[in-house]
């Protein structure tokens, strides 16, 4: 069953929450190269856990990774990392908090090889599942299968993130996501 079928059958806060991200986000394109890193952390973060655990979480994220801001987080010392140990508001697990800082580091020579992250994804574009998740574990930390999967799908470098029938599908169309272009 697909993120849209849930949506539906939600109710109060927990439908308000993900309807949000599912009606204003999820599939949309990314042009800011901190949103990108920031839609990835997120997703490394859900990892193990609820999507709607890292939603709650979001502001937290936002306010303990400097906004998501690249430069700030790839500047992070052992000091940083011991206050997002530290955050309550976060997912302390030290894998994931090691893993975004060496992966805003990471973009950063993206960013300085191809001019941006985003520049950088849309050089490997068009590319299947499996040749991104290869792609993304050869470049980054922390990132598998899921991991990849969705971020590409939530971003629009990947089909699947709505329903045809969904009423937020032809939204999305209307942003020109890259999935599209490349059918």
């Amino acid at each position: 069953m697909s993120y849209c079928f849930y949506i539906d059958r939600m109710t109060g806060a927990q439908q308000a929450l993900h309807k949000n991200y599912h009606d204003n986000h999820y599939g949309f394109p990314i042009h800011d190269d901190n949103e990108l890193f920031g839609r990835l952390l997120m997703e490394i973060n859900q990892a193990g856990l609820s999507w709607e655990t890292i939603l709650r979480k979001e502001e937290s994220f936002r306010a303990a990774y400097d906004n998501f801001n690249i430069s700030k987080v790839a500047n992070y010392t052992e000091a940083d990392r011991e206050r997002l140990m530290a955050d309550a508001g976060i997912i302390r697990n030290r894998l994931k908090i090691n893993a975004a800082i060496e992966n805003a580091r990471t973009i950063q020579g993206l960013q300085a090889s191809h001019g941006s992250f985003e520049k950088w994804l849309e050089a490997h574009h068009p590319r299947t599942k499996d040749e991104w998740v290869k792609l993304f574990k050869k470049t980054f930390r922390f990132t598998g299968g899921e991991i990849v999967n969705e971020f590409l799908m939530s971003i629009g470098y990947l089909p699947g993130a709505h329903d045809t029938n969904c009423h937020i599908y032809h939204k999305v169309l209307a942003h020109q996501p890259l999935w599209h272009k490349a059918v």
